[in-house]
C-alpha cells in the first residue's frame, strides 16, 4: 500500500473514532493561528497537504526544494565576499602568480584584465599572503598606500601612508591568531583568522605620468617572505600583469559555488562566520569533504544562482533604498553612504548595502567610508541619466561639476561595463578621465563638464571618455584628497544629461 493511500486511510480510520469518542479530558484551548490546516494554498509552492499537521510526502518535497533554493540563494547573496576574494587570487594563479609572490600593473590596468572597479591612474600591486605553513612578513617600502583584507574579505589593516608604518615603510608579520610562534620585536603585528589574505597596494605615477621611476623603488623595496627566513629574506618574485588577459572576477553562474569550496578548503575551519558556514553546510559545502552535488541540487544551485546575481544586480544598479543617496536630487550613490566600513547602522547589518558593494566593488577598509579631510578618496556611482534612465554606449552624456572641485590632490571618472563591473572596453586605455589629463579644460566659472559617448563632441576631446553602442556601463567618481565642501555636501556634481 503506498504512503498516501495508508495515511488517508488512518485518518479516516481516526476521525470516525473522534467522531464516536468523547472530548479529551484533558483539552486545550487551542487558538485558531496555532493550527496548520489539512490544505493550505501558497503562491510561491502551491497546494501544500497535511494530516492533522503533518506534511504529506508531496509538501515535504516541495518544501525541501524550496528551502534548498532559499539557502542556496543566501549562499551567493551572504558568501558574495568570500567568492570574490577567491575569484580575485584565482585570477592570480591563471596569470602566473603564486600565493605570496606579487603581481604590479607597472604600466597601469587596462580592460584587458577583468577586476571590480579599478581605476587606471594609480600603479596597482597585490599578492594572495598565505600563512597556512607559518607567519609571513610583509616588507613595505615608504610612499605606498592600501590595505590588508583576510580570505572572509574582512578588514585586517591600513598599509602605508594610512597604517601603521605612516608612510614610512616598515614590515608588518601577518600570523595566525592561534600560532604560538614568539614574535620578534620591530614588526607590525597582525593577528588574524584565516590562511589566505589580500595585500592591496598602491602608488601615483611620477609628475608627468611616468611609472618607471616608482616601479623600480617598489620593487627595491617590497617583499613576502616567511618570518623563518627573516634573517636572510629571498629575493621576491614580481609578475608584471600591465597588457595581460585574466578575470579575478567571480562566477556568475553554478560555478559559483565550487569557487566557495575551493575558499574553504583553503583556508582553517574557523576562518568564517558560523552563520555562513551553516548556509554552506547546509546545501553540501563543507571543509574537508568533496563538493559533488546530485543532478536535483545541480538544479537547485543553477536556479539559486540565477536568482541571487539578479538580486545584486537590481541592488546594484536599481536600489530601492534612499538611504545609498547622497542626495534627494541627485542619481549619484554608494552602499558607504550611511559611513560604515562593515555595513551597519543601528547596531543593524544593512544587508543590501554589503551585497552591492561586494558585487560592484573590492577592498575593505575604514579609509573608504569617512577617511580625514584632504586625505584618501572618496567614491560615487551612478549608472543613470538624470531622468533615471540607465547610460548607455550609443548615447552621448554630459556631467559637470560645480567649481571650485572639492579634490585636493584630483579627481576622477571611470567607466564600468555593466556587465563585468570591471573598465569599459573602448579604445581608451584610461577607461574614463581625471583632472590630469594634458588639455583638460574648465569652464569660464571655474566648473567642469565632461561628456561621454561614442565619439568626442567638436572641441571637448580632451573632456571626453568614450563608450560603445549597444554597450551599458556605469560611472564612479572619485574625490582624491575630498574637502570640506564634500562632506557637508556643500557641493554637488550634475547628474549625466542626455545631448541631443
Amino acid at each position: 500500500m503506498k504512503f498516501t493511500t495508508l495515511m488517508a486511510s488512518t485518518a479516516l480510520a481516526i476521525t470516525s473514532t473522534f467522531a464516536l469518542a468523547d472530548a479529551p479530558k484533558y483539552a486545550a484551548d487551542v487558538p485558531e493561528n496555532v493550527l496548520t490546516p489539512d490544505v493550505v494554498e501558497t503562491d510561491t509552492l502551491g497546494r501544500l497537504e497535511f494530516f492533522d499537521g503533518m506534511p504529506s510526502p508531496e509538501t515535504v518535497d516541495k518544501v525541501f526544494d524550496n528551502l534548498d533554493l532559499v539557502r542556496a540563494t543566501t549562499a551567493f547573496l551572504d558568501g558574495m565576499k568570500i567568492a570574490s576574494l577567491r575569484g580575485m587570487f584565482q585570477g592570480y594563479e591563471d596569470a602566473g602568480a603564486q600565493p605570496n609572490e606579487i603581481i604590479i600593473k607597472e604600466t597601469l590596468m587596462d580592460a584587458k584584465s577583468i577586476w571590480l572597479t579599478p581605476n587606471t591612474t594609480t600603479i596597482y600591486i597585490g599578492s594572495n599572503v598565505d600563512i597556512s605553513k607559518g607567519p609571513m612578513v610583509v616588507e613595505v617600502p615608504a610612499g605606498l598606500l592600501g590595505l590588508i583584507d583576510d580570505a572572509a574579505f574582512d578588514y585586517v589593516a591600513d598599509i602605508g601612508v594610512l597604517g601603521a608604518d605612516e608612510g614610512k615603510g616598515g614590515k608588518y608579520l601577518l600570523i595566525h591568531k592561534d600560532d604560538g610562534t614568539p614574535v620578534p620585536e620591530g614588526y607590525f603585528e597582525l593577528r588574524t583568522k584565516t590562511y589566505e589574505h589580500w595585500l592591496l597596494l598602491r602608488r601615483s605615477p611620477g609628475p608627468n605620468g611616468e611609472t618607471e621611476g616608482p616601479v623600480a623603488e617598489i620593487k627595491a623595496g617590497l617583499n613576502v617572505y616567511p618570518l623563518s627566513e627573516a634573517a636572510n629574506p629571498p629575493a621576491e618574485t614580481f609578475h608584471n600583469l600591465s597588457g595581460v588577459q585574466y578575470n579575478t572576477v567571480h562566477a556568475n553562474n553554478s560555478d559559483f559555488f565550487e569557487e566557495i569550496h575551493v575558499a574553504l578548503e583553503n583556508n582553517p575551519e574557523d576562518a568564517f562566520a558560523p552563520e555562513i558556514l551553516g548556509t554552506f553546510a547546509s546545501i553540501g559545502l563543507k571543509k574537508g569533504e568533496p563538493f559533488e552535488p546530485d543532478e536535483r541540487m545541480k538544479g537547485i544551485m543553477t536556479e539559486a544562482a540565477a536568482i541571487a546575481n539578479a538580486t545584486a544586480r537590481a541592488i546594484t544598479y536599481a536600489s530601492r533604498d534612499p538611504g545609498v543617496f547622497f542626495y534627494e536630487d541627485r542619481q549619484w550613490n554608494s552602499p558607504f553612504q550611511r559611513q560604515s566600513y562593515q555595513f551597519l547602522q543601528d547596531s543593524a547589518r544593512i544587508l543590501d548595502d554589503r551585497t552591492y558593494f561586494f558585487y560592484m566593488a573590492t577592498g575593505i577598509t575604514p579609509a573608504m567610508t569617512a577617511p580625514p579631510v584632504g586625505s584618501g578618496s572618496v567614491y560615487a556611482m551612478t549608472a543613470r541619466d538624470g531622468d533615471g534612465a540607465y547610460l548607455d554606449g550609443s548615447k552621448t552624456y554630459k556631467v559637470t561639476l560645480p567649481g571650485p572641485v572639492p579634490a585636493k590632490n584630483f579627481w576622477s571618472f571611470m567607466l564600468y561595463s555593466g556587465q563585468t563591473r570591471s573598465i569599459l572596453e573602448t579604445d581608451q586605455q584610461s577607461g574614463g578621465i581625471d583632472s590630469n589629463r594634458p588639455g583638460i579644460k574648465p569652464n569660464e566659472d571655474g566648473s567642469y563638464t565632461i561628456y561621454v559617448g561614442p565619439e568626442a563632441p567638436e572641441g571637448w576631446e580632451n573632456n571626453w571618455a568614450q563608450t560603445m553602442p549597444g554597450k551599458s556601463f556605469n560611472v564612479m567618481m572619485r574625490l582624491y584628497g575630498p574637502l570640506e565642501p564634500w562632506f557637508d555636501k556643500s557641493w554637488k556634481p550634475g547628474d549625466f544629461e542626455l545631448v541631443e
